[in-house]
């Protein structure tokens, strides 16, 4: 017989035969829908080879322990968001277990007791769960963020012998791509912290989406130029557009004091904008109002919000420190509406995306010559073409970008987002002490910008400062837990700890990045092949240097030390080194 050593995933629908007698038609649908458009590519992203399928079932052979839980993970994140719409008593859930063990095949099936303890791990999983033998459990330590329970030694149907099990389930069963296993809500800062989520827009037209969005973000930017509040980043408060949301749950994973949302409905040159702000652990509402306003006085509104919920949530604060959450409105609500777009494309980190932001923040400033904050942002889309790859002349890109960041300046020598911008662009000009000075200066005018804090922690690593910039990379982590870019911040996190020699730490970080699905470019597989080749695990790191390339086949050494230029010479060797080790051509 052959035999080999294999991982085994066993999943299981919950409730099958109720779920049936229920809606036989409905859920055989939803079954078949799931499985074309999330079970059957997650496996086959991860390696794994479907072995059979029962109605309510299927069982999974996988390489790579590492890979069977992190699809296992990534499939139980995503299916309440998928049965979000279905009532609860209807919806499917699955089970899942996972056992490291060997295997029998007998020709396309897969036989023996690991196959088995696969089986009875999942019998035992809670609804939406997952339960893992001991032996993959040590596989995983160091490799995978995700926290698991220890259930001790467990009497499992039909063994023989006790197997000792580890238990993990989302903790936010109605969670996003970057839902938290972490046990326990974060602490909260000694500030008065605050998220304020995305304004629903009740117009009933899919084209205010843009108007509802800009009105939380401008409230949110307001906010954060306050020093004595901390203000979770737009990024990580947007990843519950859409959401029905429980506002504990959301301060928890958020990890502030007070929850701010609200409703914006716009019908010709009127705009009604609804707004409650809520206590999170006691639920109490703090303050709530209903503003209908013209859209002339659009940016009066936005401020006298502002200032009504600074006085609510720490009535103590100086009237000078409110004043400082004013910034220069665009005189044109066209322009501004341009701005709200543009922003939505560039965060994308999408390459036609961030073309897309560029046309628009261009028609912005083109409306409205006095917008700073859209020439910054044009700035910043300069930046990300020559960090991701793509600009064909990235000294043109850096030149456009300072020439816009320098024009933000001019106009408003108090905004944030265009220090920022020249700070990024001076970072890649290798003018390291001018890109710090000027993104301690975002900072320091906007204590809450995250970007500022992830873009301090870049410039710090190529100056060579590293330890500040793990401080301001975990910084711009705990403003943003959820952001959509913060792929960013954790492969800059890894580059770091290459830099200082810390390979284990960076291996924790690369695999950060690649969990998370937003992650771009060769940026996470790179970091990743050099964090494994320091650690003389040389055949995995090829592997992930093939992937790197895939995203940018003109990835080299010499594009990397162009592109990455750090204040000493030989600064980015370690990371150099390891891609070397890992095949990455000169």
């Amino acid at each position: 017989m052959e035999r080999r050593l294999a991982a085994v995933l066993a999943a299981d629908m919950v409730g099958y035969s109720r779920l049936m007698a229920a809606d036989e038609n409905g859920t055989i649908e939803r079954q078949k829908r799931h499985r074309a458009a999330l079970i059957d590519p997650k496996i086959s992203q991860y390696g794994g080879r479907i072995v059979k399928t029962t109605g309510d079932g299927l069982l999974v052979e996988f390489i790579s322990a590492i890979d069977a839980v992190q699809c296992a993970a990534e499939i139980q994140r995503a299916m309440p968001d998928r049965e979000g719409e279905v009532p609860e008593k209807t919806r499917i859930h699955y089970r899942m277990g996972i056992n490291l063990g060997d295997i029998v095949i007998d020709d396309a099936d897969i036989l023996g007791d690991g196959v088995n303890i696969a089986a009875r791990l999942e019998s035992i999983a809670e609804p939406g769960g997952l339960c893992v033998s001991d032996v993959v459990h040590q596989n995983l330590r160091g490799k995978l963020d995700i926290v698991f329970e220890d259930l001790g030694e467990q009497a499992l149907k039909n063994m023989d012998q006790k197997v000792r099990v580890w238990k993990w389930a989302p903790r936010r069963q109605s969670s996003g791509p970057f839902a938290s296993s972490a046990s326990g809500p974060l602490p909260l800062p000694k500030k008065p912290s605050i998220a304020v989520l995305p304004f629903t827009n009740m117009s009933g037209d899919a084209e205010q989406e843009y108007f509802a969005d800009g009105i939380t973000e401008d409230i949110i930017t307001a906010l954060s130029k306050i020093r004595w509040f901390f203000v979770i980043a737009r990024n990580s408060t947007f990843t519950y557009k859409g959401q029905a949301v429980n506002v504990k749950q959301v301060a928890e994973e958020l990890g502030v004091r007070y929850v701010l949302e609200g409703s914006v409905r716009k019908a010709g040159n009127r705009v009604r904008v609804t707004a409650q702000l809520i206590h999170a652990s006691s639920g109490n509402h703090v303050w709530a109002e209903r503003y209908d306003r013209d859209l002339s006085d659009i940016f009066a509104l936005q401020d006298e919000m502002t200032h009504t919920i600074v006085g609510a949530v720490e009535p103590e604060l100086s009237a000078v420190e409110r004043e400082r959450a004013i910034g220069k409105p665009p005189e044109n609500l066209d322009a501004w509406e341009c701005y709200q777009r543009g922003l939505w494309h560039m965060w994308s980190f999408d390459r036609n995306g961030v073309l897309e932001a560029e046309v628009l923040l261009k028609r912005a400033t083109d409306l409205d010559p006095n917008f700073a904050s859209a020439y910054a942002y044009g700035s910043y889309v300069q930046y990300q073409q020559v960090i991701m790859g793509w600009s064909d002349d990235p000294e043109r890109n850096l030149n456009a970008g300072m020439a816009l960041a320098r024009k933000a300046l001019s106009l408003d020598d108090k905004d944030p987002i265009a220090y920022f911008a020249a700070g990024r662009i001076y970072m890649l000009k290798a003018r390291h002490d001018d890109s710090i000075a000027a993104l301690n200066t975002a900072i320091a005018l906007n204590p809450s910008f995250a970007q500022s804090h992830h873009g301090l922690g870049f410039a710090l690593t190529l100056a060579g400062r590293l330890e500040e910039a793990k401080e301001s990379l975990e910084m711009a982590e705990r403003l943003s837990p959820r952001d959509p870019i913060l792929w960013a911040s954790t492969v800059v996190h890894a580059l770091a700890c290459i830099l200082s020699g810390d390979y284990e730490e960076a291996l924790h970080w690369a695999h950060k990045t690649i969990q998370n699905p937003r992650g771009k470019g060769y940026w996470p597989r790179a970091a990743l092949a050099s964090a494994l080749a320091n650690l003389g695990r040389v055949d995995e790191a090829r592997a992930a240097v093939e992937k790197a390339l895939e995203a940018k086949p003109d990835l080299s050494l010499s594009y990397l030390t162009r592109t990455l230029p750090t204040k000493d010479p030989g600064g980015l060797e370690p990371y150099l080194d390891g891609l070397r080790k890992a095949g990455l051509p000169e």
